[in-house]
């Protein structure tokens, strides 16, 4: 353990020199622990029960406690992933702007990192649902498995369109696509509207952190009062829908529930997402203190190297661990029982570890599509978002340590 630790203490150290001094490593912190609530969402709010003929079918603890409802609100956190996806990716295209580097190559570098690392993951399924299907697996089991892996894609689709907006969009003011979440909803639930029309909120809604993030990279909240009010107005908002407005309490989909507040984005996610982003402005300070520290900002560092690596597997590692312990003699409690009691909650924290460690196999196997060739010697070793373009200065959080 001594010699584990002398080790990382040297691997900090590395990455701390590595690391630019005006780097904003709040940005950095925050994109990591939005990259962890979901991941850590879905491994406690996703259950794949044992079917009578052997196979897997995909159920929520949600949906049989209700009373864990407040778990969505620290685990969905994808606002401020858009929050802090929107400020990156304004400094950045202003920056390109301002060295003469033109849109097509500047959102082609940003996109290339984002799907580089989902053409390994398609086709590891594509090879794998096909060998399920040919070895007799059930239709239905291998549809759950596939469709846990490839929904989370969605969200990958909408960043990269609001990442190739960016010069059209960084500088719209939030309130408007806020406007229409609210008029989508008025729409859909007050005057019985199509619910095709729900799926505007899927733009619209995401949007909103989005725009902030831009105006955050344009000073707006220099000072705390703007995001004190995000915080108080968001969960203000968010509280009277829930409480008068019908809204669901939980923030992610419950399975068979009227009204998911996630697919599409409804005006209670937005309103929550509002004060996700308040609160998430507000710890700056305190983040930009504990990144002071070399070996937690070595473990932020290392990880968003990884971060759409991370994203990518955690459901094919959950998974994977699920299916090998169909192999034990009897249901895993946490792992294949129905999760209807507390028992089932304090069963799949134990797991939560193993499924750890199986990301961890997958990481190493697969990281590799996530990061950029280095680049020669003699030639600058940053990249932005994990593409060299060695003659712009980038933005400090554009910047990606490539050498540790």
């Amino acid at each position: 353990m001594r010699r584990l630790r002398a080790r990382w203490s040297v691997l900090a150290h590395r990455v701390e020199a590595a690391t630019p001094a005006d780097r904003d490593r709040t940005v950095d912190a925050l994109r990591a622990f939005a990259i962890l609530g979901v991941v850590l969402g879905h491994w406690l709010v996703t259950a794949l029960t044992a079917t009578a003929d052997g196979g897997l079918s995909t159920t929520s603890p949600l949906s049989r406690m209700p009373w864990l409802a407040p778990v969505s609100w620290v685990f969905q956190t994808l606002s401020v992933f858009f929050l802090v996806g929107g400020h990156v990716a304004a400094r950045g295209q202003a920056a390109a702007r301002e060295h003469g580097v033109s849109y097509g190559a500047w959102v082609g570098q940003r996109l290339s990192r984002l799907f580089r690392p989902v053409a390994a993951v398609l086709a590891v399924w594509a090879v794998a649902a096909g060998g399920m299907l040919l070895g007799g697996a059930e239709p239905a089991t291998v549809h759950a498995l596939v469709r846990l892996v490839l929904s989370p894609l969605w969200f990958l689709l909408v960043f990269a369109a609001l990442t190739a907006a960016t010069p059209l969009v960084a500088r719209l003011n939030p309130l408007w696509p806020l406007a229409v979440v609210a008029c989508v909803d008025v729409w859909r639930f007050g005057l019985g509207g199509p619910e095709w029309i729900g799926w505007v909120n899927v733009a619209a809604g995401w949007l909103v952190p989005y725009t902030l993030g831009a105006a955050w990279s344009r000073g707006a909240f220099a000072r705390r009062t703007p995001a004190v009010l995000l915080l108080a107005g968001g969960a203000a908002g968010t509280a009277a829908l829930v409480l008068w407005g019908g809204y669901p309490a939980s923030m992610v989909g419950v399975p068979g529930a009227a009204i998911s507040n996630l697919n599409p984005p409804t005006l209670a996610a937005a309103a929550f997402g509002l004060a996700q982003c308040g609160l998430a402005l507000l710890l700056r300070e305190p983040l930009a203190r504990a990144m002071r520290r070399p070996r937690a900002w070595a473990a932020v560092a290392l990880a968003n190297l990884s971060a759409m690596t991370v994203f990518l597997w955690h459901q094919t590692a959950m998974m994977a661990v699920t299916a090998l312990g169909l192999l034990a003699p009897a249901d895993l409690p946490g792992l294949h029982t129905v999760p209807d009691s507390p028992l089932w909650i304090a069963a799949r924290l134990l797991w939560l570890p193993v499924f750890a460690a199986a990301l961890a196999v997958c990481w190493t196997a697969f990281r590799a599509y996530e990061q950029a060739a280095r680049p020669r010697r003699g030639t600058p070793s940053r990249t932005v978002a994990g593409s060299a373009v060695p003659a712009v200065r980038r933005p400090a959080d554009e910047e990606m340590i490539t050498h540790v």
